[in-house]
């Protein structure tokens, strides 16, 4: 087979491919903003024959934003925000989790579940914002500028996001 033909071949298979995730409902993970975690312990349940807990989780995938641009202000030397914080969007990481509890809590509960669904998170990086120790040039002093007290501030982080989660117990798997 000639070189042309197998890279036409590949992009045809890649390009059916695509288009059978995209049909099924297929959502690449920078969509959702999660990447599930699932943990194999099916193969310790085979070999112990006994039913192990059953764990899922979901990692978060951060998304930086657009940072706010600097203003200038009339009489600064500086601008305003000279370290803008910068937005960052994303999920707090979530949690399923299923364990065997052999009637431990009378008949018809043998499991005990904790589900902590990903929340939505947005933050804001600390941020910068300073003055020159000198003033806008002064038409009085013949341009020149004048001496004052440098000023310094921090912009705190800012963390938003309401978290949720359910507990439960109940019957077999």
């Amino acid at each position: 087979m000639k070189p042309t033909t197998r890279g036409t071949l590949a992009a045809v298979v890649t390009g059916v491919a695509v288009a059978v995730a995209v049909g099924a409902g297929a959502t690449p993970a920078a969509a959702t903003g999660t990447v599930p975690v699932p943990v194999p312990l099916d193969g310790v349940e085979k070999s112990l024959h006994m039913e192990m807990p059953k764990l899922g989780m979901e990692l978060p995938l951060l998304i930086p934003g657009v940072p706010e641009a600097p203003r200038y202000v009339e009489g600064r030397l500086i601008p305003e925000h000279a370290l803008p914080q910068v937005p960052m969007n994303g999920v707090l990481p979530g949690a399923d989790l299923r364990l065997p509890l052999p009637h431990a809590l009378g008949p018809g509960f043998d499991h005990v579940g904790v589900d902590l669904p990903a929340s939505d998170l947005r933050t804001l990086t600390p941020g910068l914002a300073l003055d020159a120790p000198l003033t806008a040039p002064d038409p009085q002093h013949y341009g020149m500028p004048q001496l004052k007290m440098p000023e310094v501030g921090v912009l705190g982080p800012v963390l938003q996001t309401v978290v949720g989660g359910d507990l439960g117990a109940g019957p077999g798997k």
